[in-house]
């Protein structure tokens, strides 16, 4: 009978995480918080500023929750793989959780394979300005995709703890966006 009481007690917790991270309160026409953090690109520290990516074109901004954790390090390894995509469509991908700098300077050689920038949110300012922080943990961030307009709009919004959509989906709305922008 404890068994069986356990494991409904810890499916109910493995529920009630999964719906807790099941949105992204920011939607398409909102403004995108600006926001300039550490950040490390090919192991190399930079500062990284929203508002000068976004005079580039739109900027996929993506919200994970720890490095070198296993879903992280996939969705890592597809968003490097579909940078070029990205690039090509003139967008910047930049990834952003509470690791410390130095964890990032790997992160973005290892799992990002010097393909991106990931951004160190220190205190978690900025997954909390986008409501992107995981509502049972609010000091990580929850795993949640943004597409931002070079005008500082969200264009798209998406938030599913599975990395397995986050890259289609955000290649599909830039897409998009540049159709409907003529651009």
């Amino acid at each position: 009978m404890k068994s069986i009481a356990l494991a409904v007690r810890t499916a109910a917790a493995a529920a009630a995480l999964a719906a807790a991270g099941a949105f992204a309160a920011l939607a398409p026409g909102d403004a995108a918080p600006d926001f300039d953090a550490d950040a490390a690109d090919r192991g190399k520290v930079f500062r990284f500023s929203l508002a000068q990516a976004l005079k580039k074109g739109p900027v996929v901004l993506y919200f994970y929750p720890k490095a070198f954790t296993s879903g992280c390090t996939v969705e890592a390894h597809l968003f490097a793989e579909a940078t070029p995509r990205f690039e090509a469509l003139g967008a910047t991908v930049v990834g952003i959780s509470n690791d410390d700098i130095d964890t990032l300077k790997k992160f973005s050689v290892e799992a990002c394979r010097d393909k991106f920038a990931v951004a160190a949110d220190a205190g978690a300012a900025v997954m909390k300005r986008y409501d992107a922080a995981l509502r049972l943990a609010p000091g990580m961030a929850d795993r949640v995709s943004y597409v931002i307009s070079p005008e500082g709009r969200i264009v798209y919004a998406y938030s599913s703890l599975s990395p397995d959509a986050h890259v289609s989906n955000t290649l599909a709305a830039v897409e998009k966006w540049k159709r409907e922008a003529g651009r």
